[in-house]
């Protein structure tokens, strides 16, 4: 399975339009190759270089199988018309909270996982509580990372 962005290319620099430099909205995300037997896909995006730890920038599940990427600037709703859900990211909210490092250059990873049945996950999830749930459902895993600095 492959993820890919047509806004920034793995290991390189987000563009500020996706972070809180700029307008803070999510960048369009595509995959490709699921394996056979998926039912549903959750995608999750964090900065694992954050001072206390792993922050969590995006958590969106319950994608249906038919999809093969996420438009740029999805709205921060619950639940999107297509059916999928979004959860809580580290900041409480609901849906896409852009890169936005206090200092140095950190690694914003985004995670796509095929899972092998539909969940039907209610919206607000956290990524503690996500994980769990999906854990046993994993039939493949992609990811895509891309860097961001703040200039000062």
């Amino acid at each position: 399975m492959n993820l890919s962005s047509p806004a920034f290319q793995d290991n390189q620099l987000i563009p500020s339009a996706f972070t809180c430099d700029g307008r803070d909205i999510s960048p369009a995300l595509l995959w490709s190759d699921p394996p056979a037997g998926t039912f549903q896909f959750a995608l999750v995006m964090d900065d694992p270089d954050a001072p206390g730890g792993t922050w969590t920038h995006w958590v969106i599940y319950n994608i249906p199988a038919a999809n093969s990427g996420l438009a740029e600037n999805i709205p921060p709703l619950d639940e999107l018309p297509d059916g999928c859900r979004q959860g809580c990211n580290s900041w409480s909210r609901v849906g896409y909270g852009g890169p936005c490092p206090p200092s140095g250059t950190h690694h914003y990873v985004f995670r796509l996982y095929a899972l092998c049945r539909a969940l039907h996950l209610e919206a607000g999830l956290t990524t503690q509580q996500l994980m769990p749930s999906i854990q046993r459902q994993i039939l493949a895993e992609a990811h895509l990372t891309g860097l961001y600095k703040r200039e000062p």
